[in-house]
């Protein structure tokens, strides 16, 4: 992985490629290359950043080519690692991860074909050359090479000598872009919006051709199909930096108008309705005897926050599992479970996974939430809900992670609501708490001055501690999540009771405890929790309701929250923590939107 273009057009496409790898460099990347046919095939690459590439494609033209930003799976980053990767003739560029491609190379070894790279990349393009040997035609030798793929793969492919691109896909994002006097393709949307909105999405085992005249598809096993077009409602302008600094501060700053988006359909309502949530929605819950949320990273925060929320309101016993091990453990499955998996982009592949793993299971009653309304999780489940967070940028999710609790806090109604676990008095202020939301965050963000300044504080820091209790503690993992993230410090989270078991060895005055400090029933806990803190010469940074009745002194320092919101309240905290992160990662001088090591979507597992 982590980002693929792709076109064949009458005019130059070169810079449409440039600009399409500029557009997919918020998934994370190393390296960067392409791949154009002129009188014969050139490749260009580069380590670093795309604008190193931008910089040796000047001047050049064609009118077919690939590119690719890469996060590296095998093989350290290199310029010998780094896509395309070409044998003979023929170029490849691949999102994803082939499982069994040790085989593949050996078999191909013992052929005579020679690698250069430590990428399994390598062995689709020498496997593909190896076909054409038997089956000339490019578009059928790819057909039946990637049949002979186990993993995860989005490739695209050219020939010198041959005007067309041949695309493919299974279990990695790939759509094409319909417009005229040219055909393309990429990883998202947003690599095709300089040249249309029209767009095609792939399905898993589908192979494409695309010329200057459009696009064919067939089925794994060569049956042509048609797929629908869509009309992308994705602005450019949304995909651009603006007034901001980084993207990171964009997102962070556009959560009051993305929860608005997102909790649009309450926004008159008397009463919350399941159909929300699908046709099916009503029936599904009612018949649901408890929750299985699955989820990766962020959204597995936003998952066990929901867990409070569901058991609390709507009286289900919930469980949260990261999907990633989900799917490797001998669970116990209960088919009345319905089954919520939460991903920003819906092409997690861990997550996806994990979903199938427990379809397999029998567990058929399945939700999405997702901010992307084609992508392979709202398909494969039943129910869906779309976040309306629009485009995220920044690798570190802020505005996807508020929609998605705002989405979760909806569903927690909704099921009350049919369980009759839900009292009107109640539903009405909880209703109206939501309806709220965007104003109260919006709030939030007016202390980023104060926040700024406690940041100051950390650029010495190599290590830091976030407490929270209740259904504050997933707040307290996200908060260290994002620290970690884009400032490179070390951060754990602990429920504030856990602190005399141990990460109590840890504090010392160089040793920041951040704490997540509500007005609610543990809140007389919390303050006992930040006394020990104290006592051992800690540093505490407190996040406390406007009602809280914590007092700053000498070495406690105070941020109160315009306002208390009770059973919402995560939502409101963690936005303080995003700043916070955020501005840390200024004064470490850190790749704020693009931090090692990280991509954005991660599509492989």
């Amino acid at each position: 992985m982590c980002g693929i273009v792709a076109a064949i057009s009458r005019s130059n496409v070169v810079p449409f490629l440039i600009e399409g790898l500029r557009k997919l460099e918020y998934r994370g990347y190393d390296s960067a290359g392409l791949a154009v046919l002129n009188s014969g095939l050139q490749r260009l690459r580069s380590v670093g950043r795309v604008a190193e590439l931008a910089a040796q494609a000047e001047g050049l033209s064609a009118q077919t080519g690939i590119a690719h930003t890469r996060w590296a799976t095998h093989g350290v980053p290199s310029e010998r690692n780094a896509h395309p990767h070409v044998s003979g003739g023929l170029a490849v560029v691949h999102n994803g991860i082939i499982e069994n491609f040790a085989e593949i190379k050996q078999g191909l070894s013992a052929r005579g074909y020679v690698f250069v790279s430590d990428t399994d990349t390598e062995a689709i393009a020498h496997l593909i050359e190896d076909t054409l040997k038997r089956v000339p035609d490019l578009f059928e030798a790819v057909r039946l090479s990637v049949a002979q793929l186990v993993g995860a793969y989005a490739i695209a492919v050219l020939r010198e000598g041959k005007s067309r691109v041949i695309v493919a896909r299974h279990g990695a994002p790939l759509l094409l872009g319909v417009a005229d006097g040219g055909a393309y393709a990429a990883s998202d949307t947003s690599a095709l919006l300089q040249v249309t909105r029209t767009v095609v999405y792939l399905e898993d085992g589908d192979v494409a051709e695309l010329t200057p005249a459009g696009h064919r598809i067939v089925l794994a096993d060569g049956t042509p199909v048609a797929r629908p077009c869509h009309e992308s409602t994705l602005s450019a302008d949304a995909v651009e930096l603006g007034q901001y600094r980084h993207y990171m501060q964009k997102e962070i700053f556009e959560q009051p108008q993305a929860l608005a988006n997102t909790l649009e359909m309450i926004g008159g309502a008397q009463t919350i309705a399941p159909n929300l949530f699908g046709a099916r929605a009503p029936q599904i819950f009612a018949e649901a005897k408890s929750v299985l949320i699955l989820a990766c990273g962020t959204s597995h925060h936003a998952g066990l926050v929901a867990r409070y929320w569901i058991e609390q309101v709507a009286k289900l016993p919930c469980t949260v599992e990261i999907a990633s091990e989900y799917r490797y453990r001998h669970s116990v499955p209960n088919p009345d479970a319905l089954v919520i998996a939460i991903s920003q982009s819906g092409e997690t592949a861990d997550t996806l996974a994990a979903v199938k793993h427990a379809q397999s299971l029998g567990l058929t009653k399945t939700l999405a939430i997702c901010n992307v309304p084609e992508s392979a999780l709202i398909r494969l489940a039943e129910l869906k809900f779309l976040t309306r967070a629009g485009p995220e940028i920044g690798v570190a999710s802020t505005k996807a992670f508020t929609t998605q609790l705002a989405a979760l806090a909806l569903l927690t109604l909704a099921l009350a609501k049919q369980k009759a676990a839900l009292p009107l008095a109640d539903e009405a202020k909880h209703l109206t708490a939501l309806r709220h939301l965007p104003v109260a965050v919006q709030k939030v963000l007016t202390l980023e001055p104060q926040i700024e300044q406690w940041s100051k504080r950390f650029a010495d820091k190599h290590h830091a501690l976030f407490l929270g209790r209740g259904h504050h503690y997933p707040i307290a993992l996200e908060g260290a999540l994002k620290l970690k993230e884009i400032s490179y410090i070390h951060a754990e989270a602990y429920p504030a009771g856990e602190l005399k078991h141990g990460p109590l060895a840890l504090v010392d005055k160089d040793m920041p405890v951040i704490s997540i400090a509500p007005n609610d029933a543990l809140l007389e806990k919390l303050k006992s929790n930040l006394q020990e803190v104290k006592a051992r010469g800690g540093e505490l940074y407190v996040f406390a309701d406007a009602d809280s009745a914590v007092e700053a002194s000498e070495g406690v320092h105070i941020l109160r929250l315009p306002e208390h919101y009770g059973l919402f309240s995560p939502i409101l905290h963690v936005v303080p923590l995003q700043l916070m992160a955020y501005h840390v990662a200024l004064v470490k001088g850190t790749d704020v939107d693009k931090p090692r090591n990280l991509a954005k979507s991660v599509t492989v597992e």
